[in-house]
């Protein structure tokens, strides 16, 4: 399922799991001794607030849902603060119909991986044994002795007669240049290649000098042996130099061609022999090597094609017949005998090289789901072999992860775009990958977006010159062209992540605001940066040119990154006392 899909079903299924809750869980009131709460509170005493449907939510005081607007009660003594866990209750369960599997290991023998690989494909014609018979004279077809589609045509074989008013002028210039060849060698030896040109053998060159008459036919030979493919001319039919009479395809040797699937074709190599059977041909077992595997994915059916072949002398299979084969792989020889985790393809949320699963937690008062980044190996049937991440007895998500991973994302927790959200330093190994919007964002939209990161550049020099107050002055700037972008002009998933990044950047805005140390004003900023360097990276740059820079002593060593309209470095961490602490990662322009 493409990316877009998945956001699309995700956003979906949230809206349905707010409807369906005032449709079926909103219809009554329940009564005072139904929600009797333990109250919770926070480190300095302040009682916690949080939605009945959405338990992530942790106010300090009491309002609506941000998610669901539903009026917020008084949390529970027992939620889960880590960011990785989503917690939900039974009746969001319910409605969202989330289902779970517990996994376990599976023997290689049972997700059939001893039998192979299993293929489909057909036979097809050689392209590099097709060949055209064409006539090296021109005239007109005066006989033909091949004449229908099919035909087996052998090299040598005589297949047409051809008058030439040409070879006839170019007999007499032979015939009367042999009378004079004592005399003029040359010219002699001139008229004779003129015909040795038009394929005319010595020996018919002999009989016309011999009997000293012009020959007002010839005939045509094959070059090539093969099954005529298509016939191209007609008794009658003038043809020019080198017009062609036949197409003709060997089918001594012979293509096979299967289709593998994208997720099967690290299981194929150059040289992996495959076994193949045919209905036209009863109880006969074939063998080949794959010769050629086909470097560009169909786009429609997500397969290449993977080729074999084989030589067909006593002429048993034919183009465009249908075969099945299998294919031992050295996987399939190697794990016989071991055991696999495997999950099914359902339980998988898919974000380019890493894949995500949710865990249900056991032994949770509050029904809990854990964020899971797996690794994938070979698809198998219905479902995926693990090779890291998961563990015999683990309980995943099959029904539903959509839901769970959406709201986690709308919580600010972690999910499928949030990996690096909370409390990840952007350093050289936790840096997010970054994915590709330009192409749902309009150009006003980028010029917003570059308005947007001007008055990010004045922040930053205040860092720069560790002025806390004139900090303060350009975040409010910065929030107030914040509030100018238009976001109806991002489109489809874009329209989701510029949502997030521009939280982010308001969020931080907000925290330089509301302090006036300079420190915790850079801490602020580090994920400021963060996702203003998103942004540009994922929307494309409108007009300016800008640097990525990073300084590995920032935020306590953890190192940090920014941006600056200015290749020089000049770091808004340490002001005067390190300013030219950093380096130039990457150049955004247009």
């Amino acid at each position: 399922m493409e990316k877009k899909t998945i956001i699309t079903a995700a956003a979906t299924l949230v809206v349905g799991l707010v409807i369906g809750y005032f449709v079926f869980g909103g219809t009554s009131t329940p009564s005072e001794e139904e929600h009797v709460h333990t109250k919770t509170t926070d480190a300095q005493g302040e009682e916690i607030w949080t939605c009945s449907m959405h338990p992530q939510i942790r106010q300090p005081e009491p309002g609506d849902c941000p998610i669901c607007g539903m009026t917020l009660i008084p949390a529970d003594g027992n939620a889960n603060s880590d960011p990785m866990v989503f917690e939900m209750t039974e009746d969001a369960i319910k409605i969202a119909n989330i289902q779970t599997t517990k996994i376990g290991g599976a023997s290689s023998s049972s997700i059939d991986m001893e039998a192979g690989l299993k293929l489909s494909g057909k036979i097809q014609a050689n392209e590099t044994t097709s060949a055209s018979i064409v006539s090296h004279i021109p005239g007109r077809i005066e006989k033909l002795f091949v004449s229908f589609t099919g035909e087996k045509v052998s090299k040598g074989k005589k297949i047409a007669t051809i008058y030439s008013a040409n070879l006839i002028t170019a007999q007499k210039e032979l015939i009367e240049a042999h009378k004079v060849k004592e005399v003029n060698p040359k010219l002699f030896e001139a008229t004779k290649n003129k015909l040795k040109y038009w394929k005319i053998t010595d020996t018919q060159i002999d009989n016309i000098l011999s009997e000293g008459k012009v020959m007002e036919t010839f005939n045509i030979y094959a070059d090539y042996s093969g099954v005529v493919q298509e016939l191209k001319v007609s008794v009658g039919d003038h043809l020019m130099e080198g017009g062609v009479l036949f197409k003709v395809q060997n089918l001594n040797k012979l293509w096979v061609l299967f289709d593998v699937y994208e997720d099967q074709l690290p299981l194929v190599k150059i040289g992996d022999v495959i076994s193949f059977t045919t209905p036209s041909v009863a109880n006969k077992v074939f063998d080949a090597k794959v010769s050629f595997i086909d470097p560009v994915i169909n786009p429609t059916t997500r397969t290449a094609a993977v080729r074999l072949q084989i030589n067909n002398n006593k002429q048993l299979l034919k183009p465009e017949m249908f075969v099945k084969g299998v294919l031992q792989t050295a996987s399939s020889s190697n794990q016989t005998n071991t055991q696999a985790v495997v999950v099914p393809k359902t339980a998988i949320l898919w974000t380019g090289e890493r894949s995500v699963v949710y865990i249900k937690l056991p032994n949770t008062t509050v029904p809990s789901f854990e964020f899971r980044e797996v690794q994938l190996g070979s698809a198998i049937g219905g479902s995926y072999i693990v090779l890291d991440g998961l563990a015999s007895g683990d309980e995943v998500v099959t029904n539903g992860a959509f839901v769970i991973d959406a709201s986690a994302q709308l919580n600010n927790q972690t999910s499928m775009m949030n990996r690096n959200l909370l409390g990840a330093v952007a350093d050289e190994t936790t840096e997010e990958e970054i994915p590709n919007y330009t192409a749902e964002a309009s150009g006003q939209f980028r010029t917003q977006l570059e308005a947007v990161t001007n008055q990010y550049l004045k922040v930053k020099d205040a860092f720069v010159a560790t002025d806390a107050t004139i900090a303060i002055a350009d975040a409010k700037s910065l929030q107030q062209q914040l509030s100018k972008v238009d976001m109806k002009l991002v489109k489809g998933d874009g329209h989701m992540y510029w949502m997030k990044q521009m939280k982010i950047i308001k969020e931080k805005a907000q925290e330089i605001i509301d302090t006036e140390d300079v420190e915790k004003q850079r801490k602020a900023f580090d994920l400021l940066s963060m996702a203003i360097i998103n942004s540009n990276k994922a929307f494309g740059v409108s007009t300016q040119t800008y640097y990525v820079q990073y300084c590995p002593m920032a935020i306590d060593d953890d190192g940090s990154f920014w941006l600056s309209a200015d290749e020089k470095v000049k770091n808004p961490y340490f002001g005067d006392q390190m300013l030219g602490c950093g380096e130039v990662k990457e150049t955004l322009s247009k």
